[in-house]
């Protein structure tokens, strides 16, 4: 019998997840997951994908996987599917929604912005966002616009665009020199750092 098809993919957070097989799809490389489904990934997610020498009798169940991406914070169900949907990493997103509204469903800035991660009303118009109040809704077009982002301005810039909007980012090729902005890239940054450290 011919060996199973295994491979290894390790993430630039350090994370490490076993799979079958990757191909890529429209710029995005899809992640086969052992036991069914799928990823669409963020190619600058991924460090590299090498093959798995480890016995496919050992791969970890997906079900164990899975419970083990999801962080214990509020909204992790949530976070998690929408991240699988966008190919997103789900530390990302948390970081994002602790540090836009400190996991407050109901929360509004004086600007405007809206629920769990802080909705601009042009995001809310952009994606069709009924109600931005509503925890799924607010997250998934949070994930899908931060994917649009992080498509076209990588990671840092993509947070930067998130605080500062996308044409500043534009004009200084990158993070902006706003104190502030700069500041919340690092924060995000710092938290999934120190989420990934926890595992």
């Amino acid at each position: 019998m011919a060996p199973a098809i295994a491979e290894m993919v390790v993430f630039t957070n350090g994370q490490v997840m076993p799979i079958t097989e990757h191909h890529t799809e429209k710029g995005a490389i899809v992640l086969s997951l052992r036991n069914g489904g799928e990823i669409v990934c963020d190619p600058r997610l991924i460090d590299r994908i090498e093959p798995d020498e480890t016995p496919s009798s050992t791969a970890i169940p997906r079900n164990n996987l899975v419970k083990s991406r999801l962080p214990a914070k509020p909204y992790a169900e949530l976070v998690q599917s929408a991240s699988e949907r966008h190919g997103v990493d789900p530390y990302l997103v948390h970081a994002l929604i602790e540090v836009e509204s400190a996991y407050q469903a109901g929360a509004e800035s004086p600007m405007g912005a809206m629920g769990l991660m802080q909705l601009m009303p042009a995001t809310v118009r952009r994606y069709e966002v009924v109600n931005p109040f509503d925890p799924q809704a607010n997250i998934d077009a949070g994930t899908r616009h931060l994917r649009t982002l992080l498509d076209e301005f990588g990671t840092r810039g993509a947070l930067a665009a998130y605080n500062a909007g996308e044409g500043p980012v534009r004009r200084f090729r990158g993070v902006p020199p706003y104190p502030e902005t700069r500041h919340y890239v690092s924060r995000v940054l710092d938290i999934v750092d120190s989420s990934n450290d926890d595992e």
